[in-house]
């Protein structure tokens, strides 16, 4: 019997326009979840909102920058306003310009402390007390396997990403024993981040070394569906998806 407790929960995604957003939003609605999602791109979002509801899932989308407190407190209310409830929050945005040190690109910094730290900050204090009034909900964090390695050029990347996993384990520990809090971190997975990447030939050698090897977005969507639909007392704390092939980082 298929497990039925995705089904009917509100799901809100950042980040959903495309890449591992745009895949679970796909495969929650398709399980039965009532998914919201988020992300600045909302012609992109609007095609795909269109689509899962062309396919009979329940889908609604708004404009999100996850920079801005005051945008990601309005987007849970969107969520509240369209399905009168929000049961999960999936912190998925996420930006990764790879350079070295010493090419000084303190901008891009900022861009992923903003988007990568501070994005999933914001979204904690926006949904947070939704969960708490209630006592119930979820979290689920989408980092990375640089939550867990460095080198040469991911060295502000995955300082967010250690970071993320750092305020994951922190908030698990803080709420109340009905709110689940968890982390997947994928390796590497078909997406549009490389794309980010300013430098040309830090962008070639991306592609070519690190992103060869790759798994779809939908096998993190799987993960994910796998977190949420476990019994209320299970929370799935941490899981690390790589392909199969990517034996280090």
């Amino acid at each position: 019997m298929e497990n039925q407790r995705i089904k009917g929960k509100v799901v809100a995604i950042t980040g959903a326009s495309s890449g591992i957003g745009e895949a679970i939003a796909r495969h929650l609605a398709a399980k039965g979840a009532k998914v919201v999602l988020g992300a600045r791109r909302t012609h992109k979002l609007e095609q795909v909102v269109k689509e899962i509801q062309n396919s009979g899932g329940e889908a609604a989308f708004t404009s999100l920058d996850v920079t801005s407190p005051d945008h990601v407190k309005e987007f849970v209310q969107f969520a509240l306003d369209t399905y009168q409830d929000l049961d999960v929050w999936i912190n998925n945005a996420g930006v990764m310009p790879l350079s070295y040190l010493n090419q000084y690109k303190v901008k891009e910094w900022e861009r992923m402390v903003d988007v990568n730290v501070k994005g999933v900050l914001y979204g904690i204090a926006a949904a947070l007390p939704v969960f708490e009034k209630k006592d119930r909900g979820q979290f689920i964090n989408i980092t990375s396997v640089g939550d867990r390695w460095v080198g040469p050029t991911s060295t502000v990347y995955s300082a967010t990403k250690f970071a993320v996993r750092a305020i994951t384990d922190g908030l698990r520990q803080e709420v109340s024993q009905h709110i689940r809090v968890g982390l997947i971190a994928p390796g590497a997975t078909e997406s549009e981040l490389a794309d980010s990447i300013s430098d040309p030939q830090l962008k070639k050698l991306a592609i070519e070394q690190f992103r060869v090897d790759t798994i779809s977005a939908d096998a993190i969507a799987r993960a994910t569906a796998y977190a949420i639909e476990q019994p209320d007392d299970v929370d799935v704390n941490e899981i690390v998806v790589r392909p199969t092939a990517q034996k280090s980082f």
